[in-house]
């Protein structure tokens, strides 16, 4: 039983998989990051002027829907390269 688990052990410890997933981790939480920081100075912004509620709204989804893009494009290549 020992020698199995040895055996699964080394198995498993692929460096490159664990630098994907570390990758992964960052870019998740730098997008996080990234649209909250949008988000947040969205609200102050539509307090600051509510009459240009339509247009901040409008600008703060565009930013997170490209930062959202490049997430997922980034993500795709880090599992893409990963996997080789």
């Amino acid at each position: 039983m020992f020698e199995f688990a040895m055996m699964l052990a080394q198995e498993t410890a692929n460096f490159g998989l664990m630098g994907v997933g570390i990758g992964i981790g960052l870019v998740i939480l730098g997008a996080g990051l990234g649209i909250g920081r949008i988000g947040g100075g969205a609200v102050e912004a539509i307090a600051r002027q509510p009459e240009a509620s339509g247009t901040i709204s409008t600008q703060m989804l565009i930013s997170a829907a490209l930062i959202e893009g490049v997430t997922v494009i980034a993500l795709i290549l880090m599992y893409v390269l990963g996997a080789a």
